[in-house]
């Protein structure tokens, strides 16, 4: 967009202006824009700057080939002009439209055949505006092009993060479901089928569903009723409780899949529901119109207070909170609290 403004407002405006004053004769039958094959010339007398910000800049910035690009710039900045003013005034004396200006680019061409070889230059002006404009150009497109590298980087970094989080979610949790699972059978209990189907309906979407950028907000829903569910069950004592409150206009909603995993995670990793009957893990999960909010709360072991450090910097914490950076830039605010033996965490997205 920006390298397009450049050709328009610079070459096709400004440049076609000065063309335009230098030209002896005007028309008198066109007042606005005469002469516009002179648009034309600009943009042929302009051409020697293309491999100059498409192609030596870049190559040499990537580098860090500083002193080469500043030398290499002015020698063929210098002589490409020349080399390009002769050329375009060569072309264009022979289909001058109108033919006034045939005198026009015939004389042009006269002066860059003489000053070709020599050291002055005739065109200094033109060489010098032509740099700053075109140099902006480059620094421009070298930029975004770091700055897509660097974007695609942390994605794919946070596909790794990603996979770490599923293999973060295998060895506690489907250890432990295993082993539910298997005391179940011993005894023959009817809640063995169901807590087989819940677990192949998280791992499922754990190992296909979640590979995806982004997924149907009622599917992430789906896998947290599912994933509480399994967990009330394996602690029927205590009271761990789920809830989607949400617009119908909250079904065409999408989310990067597992957004929420860890937060989930963390609270059931670090519950006293694990040792305790007398013991809740809540979640709440609100969605407006342009707007998702997220509260978990659980009860903490007596030592989670001296080990709380360890739980904002987890694996799992510092991938959402990356996840939230990449996703929802200035979107969204997450909080962590530890009060009264319980343990807060509160994220809002505005979507």
């Amino acid at each position: 967009m920006f390298e397009g403004l450049a050709w328009v407002l610079y070459v096709g405006m400004y440049k076609y202006n000065g063309f335009m004053e230098a030209v002896a004769q005007r028309p008198t039958d066109r007042a606005n824009f005469p002469y516009p094959q002179l648009m034309l010339f600009a943009v042929a007398a302009t051409l020697y700057i293309f491999p100059y910000y498409r192609g030596l800049v870049p190559a040499l910035l990537r580098r860090r080939r500083y002193l080469l690009l500043g030398v290499g710039s002015v020698g063929y900045l210098w002589w490409g002009i020349k080399l390009n003013m002769l050329l375009a005034h060569g072309a264009f004396q022979h289909v001058a439209s109108p033919p006034l200006l045939a005198e026009y680019y015939h004389a042009g061409y006269a002066t860059a055949v003489g000053q070709l070889l020599t050291r002055t230059q005739p065109y200094l002006s033109l060489l010098f505006t032509d740099l700053l404009t075109f140099s902006c150009v480059a620094f421009m497109r070298v930029a975004f092009e770091h700055e897509y590298r660097r974007r695609h980087l942390e994605k794919d970094h946070l596909a790794l993060q990603m996979e770490q989080l599923k293999a973060q979610l295998q060895p506690h949790f489907l250890f432990n479901t295993l082993n539910s699972i298997y005391g179940l059978s011993l005894t023959g209990s009817p809640e063995t089928p169901r807590f087989i189907l819940l677990l192949s309906e998280l791992m499922r979407y754990v190992l296909y569903d979640s590979g995806k950028a982004r997924i149907a907000l009622p599917e992430e829903v789906s896998f947290l009723e599912n994933y509480f569910e399994l967990e009330q069950r394996k602690y029927a004592g205590a009271r761990v409780e789920f809830r989607a409150v949400g617009a119908p206009e909250a079904a065409a909603m999408q989310v990067p899949p597992l957004l929420l995993l860890p937060l989930v995670e963390n609270s059931f990793k670090h519950g006293r529901h694990h040792f305790s009957d007398d013991a809740t893990v809540e979640a709440t999960l609100t969605t407006t119109p342009g707007r998702l909010h997220f509260l978990i709360e659980n009860d903490m072991l007596p030592e989670a207070p001296a080990a709380s450090p360890k739980r904002s910097g987890g694996i799992g914490l510092r991938n959402i909170r990356q996840r939230l950076n990449l996703y929802y830039p200035n979107a969204h605010e997450l909080h962590l609290t530890e009060q009264n033996g319980r343990y807060r965490a509160e994220l809002t997205l505005r979507v």
